[in-house]
């Protein structure tokens, strides 16, 4: 497990640079097996030295390329896939572990796919004030069309990684189950970040 200041969703990169010997461990277990680890967001405390308290929801990242720095540390590039909750947490030797259960996801259904309009909609009104407030766009995000997946699911978690959203915010979205109840609540995220930035350009 990692515990982190930031949530990571479905599809969303990570990068990391791993300097404490903990977290060394924990990149050449994961490498030495099937290159996966936990992240958690950080509900109280540090990401560094830690005596931290976690939440118990989070997403498996499987690590894609790790390089390693003469001094020992290692920068890794890892990709998030399944939802999880924490069953229990186990003792933090030599890194913090846990046991987990995978959350199931469902398919895309006619209720799901009705929502990825609104979801494009309102991440498209998110990056219209982003540019009103001179905030730096990249090309990869200049149609939100092309920015989203195609399944509903998918372009939920799209959003949510793209845009200003916090990450209390956005972990309340991951707790969710229930794929549409999540969508309604990526649109309403989606149009608070957009509001508070369409504010900042009054």
């Amino acid at each position: 497990m990692f515990p982190l200041g930031t949530v990571l969703v479905p599809g969303q990169g990570l990068a990391l640079h791993v300097f404490e010997p903990r977290y060394r461990a924990l990149v050449e277990t994961c490498v030495a097996g099937d290159g996966c680890f936990g992240v958690v967001l950080i509900e109280r405390g540090s990401e560094v030295g830690g005596g931290d308290v976690r939440f118990d929801i989070g997403t498996v990242a499987r690590i894609g390329e790790v390089a390693q720095a003469p001094d020992g540390r290692y920068a890794v590039a890892a990709a998030g896939t399944d939802r999880f909750r924490v069953v229990q947490w186990l003792d933090d030797d030599p890194f913090p572990r846990a046991e987990i259960e995978v959350l199931a996801e469902r398919d895309s259904d006619a209720d799901t796919l009705t929502r990825r309009a609104a979801v494009v909609e309102a991440f498209q009104r998110v990056l219209d004030a982003a540019r009103s407030v001179g905030a730096e766009i990249s090309a990869d995000l200049v149609s939100a069309d092309r920015a989203l997946a195609d399944d509903p699911i998918q372009a939920g978690w799209d959003a949510v990684a793209l845009a200003p959203i916090g990450p209390l915010d956005v972990l309340a979205i991951l707790r969710e189950d229930d794929p549409v109840a999540r969508l309604d609540q990526v649109v309403a995220a989606l149009a608070d970040a957009a509001e508070l930035l369409e504010l900042r350009h009054r």
